[in-house]
Parts: structure tokens; sequence; C-alpha cells
């Protein structure tokens, strides 16, 4: 996730960069660059929100293999996925070409150059190609299910990437549910205001009210540190989180809709990494 997401970054700025001279801040660009909206997410001057704050949320995800594999010989494939939010997929021909560049410029400390094969948009209604090697197809956007079964009361998740979720200004190595409905809410509804034109109209404080009520039935998540280096930032980033599993008991029928688009844009901080990845299972009774 590391190499993909720092190789990318660099190889899209060099895709898109207009003006050649490396300071977003000062472009006169800035409004309207690609790169700027993918990678540096200004909120717009007459925002509603963060107004205190310089970026908003990244409208992507990379989602890296999850084998560990770290080397790879001649003739081997290596897939990954690719989260667009809102306006971002207006720009996937870009994603795809920069992933094509980087494959020219080489992958990781040895410069592993790669060929693009091809690029398929998945839903639950299967795979769409939309990059064949040669020819753009623009694929369906997919849309997580507004609403779920109505009766859940058990819901197992299994955080497959380092999650790294904030409460009371700490990262959490327990993870309580109101914790999680918290990030969530934060995070989709930032999505949603910034990358999909529509602000929420929810009751957050009953939600979270409600989600105080959802107990922890089983515990099995485990710290697993990470760290890579920022070649922005000239130093070694720690982005360690939680792994593992763990089982949430009550009345969890609302919380479907978060909890679905959840595990389609991740949770938590250093999500453009692929950090806080997680699948779930449900029960409509109580084991």
């Amino acid at each position: 996730g590391s190499a993909l997401r720092g190789g990318f970054g660099t190889t899209f700025k060099k895709v898109a960069c207009a003006l050649g001279h490396g300071e977003c801040s000062k472009c006169i660009l800035r409004t309207s660059c690609v790169y700027s909206y993918i990678f540096e997410t200004p909120p717009p001057p007459d925002t509603k929100v963060m107004r205190k704050y310089p970026y908003a949320p990244h409208p992507f995800v990379l989602e890296p293999p999850l084998d560990g594999r770290t080397e790879y010989s001649p003739g081997d494939s290596l897939s990954f996925g690719l989260v667009l939010v809102g306006r971002a997929v207006d720009y996937l021909p870009y994603f795809i070409f920069t992933f094509s560049e980087l494959g020219k410029l080489g992958l990781g400390r040895g410069r592993g150059k790669f060929s693009l094969v091809g690029a398929w948009a998945v839903s639950p209604e299967g795979e769409e190609l939309a990059y064949d090697g040669k020819t753009f197809r623009r694929p369906r956007p997919y849309r997580p299910a507004e609403a779920g079964p109505s009766e859940v009361r058990e819901v197992v998740l299994e955080f497959l990437t380092p999650t790294r979720i904030r409460y009371n200004e700490r990262l959490v190595s327990k993870l309580e549910f109101h914790m999680l409905v918290r990030s969530l809410l934060r995070r989709i509804s930032l999505l949603s205001y910034f990358h999909c034109g529509r602000e929420l109209d929810l009751d957050f404080r009953g939600i979270i009210r409600r989600a105080q009520e959802v107990e922890v039935v089983e515990d099995d998540l485990a710290w697993y540190d990470w760290g890579r280096y920022s070649g922005r930032q000239k130093a070694r980033m720690k982005l360690g989180g939680f792994v593992g599993k763990v089982r949430f008991r009550g009345e969890l029928g609302e919380f479907w809709p978060l909890l679905l688009t959840g595990q389609e844009v991740h949770v938590g901080k250093g999500t453009s990494f692929g950090l806080g990845w997680y699948r779930m299972e449900w029960s409509a009774r109580s084991s």
C-alpha cells in the first residue's frame, strides 16, 4: 500500500501538473487542477464545514494486496483495488493512465517495471471491464445499498489492514461500537459533502446515543505496527493500527448503511494508503 500510494502520487503529479513548479499551495490553478483535487483536496472557499482545515478527505482509497508479498518475479501478477468517490469517478482515465506510466517508471526501491494489463469495475452484480490495455470504457458507478436487513442482531467485523480510529484525541486499541460509528459518520458525511454534492440529513447525536447501547461480545483485535517513509515530509511515519475481528450485539439494523458504505470507503485515518479496510458478517439472531 505504501509503495503504491507513494509512487502513484508522484506519477499522478507528473501526469496532471500543468505548470510543473510543484508548489500546489501557490499555484493559480489549484482550484481547478485534477492533481490538487485528488491529492491536496482543498476545501472550497465557501465551505460550511472544515473551514479551519487545509485539506478535506481525499476522494479515493487504494486497497493493497493482502498476501504480504514484497517481492515479485518477472511474469508474476499484482492485483490491487481502487475506490473512487463521487466526482472523482469522472477522473478514472487519469488514474488508469497514471498506473500505466508508473509501470514504466518502476515501483518500490528496486524500481520494478510492470505493464498494466487491465482494469475492472467490481460490484455485487459482477465485474465490468473498464480498460483492456488499450481501450477505456466508462463503467457504471456503484452505489452501496441505502437500506439493508430490517433485523440485524449481531455483526462481526474483520479489519484486514491496520485501522486508526481516534476517540478523545487518542488512537483506540479497544474498539467500542459508538467509536466506530462516530468515525464512520464523520468520514462518510464529509465525503458526501465535498465529493458528492450532498449534505447528509442525519440525527448524528441520536445515532451515536443508540450506538452506545450496542455491546462488544467478542474482541480478537490486536495492534499491528506499520510505518512508511514519506518523501514529501522527508521522515518515517508511524501508521500502526488494530487488525483482527470484533463481534457486536444489539439493535444494528439502522447502522447497516453506515457499515456497508464503510466497507467500501474504509474508516479512520490513512484510508488512501488502504488502512481501515474491513469486511463484515451479520446475523439476525444472537449466537
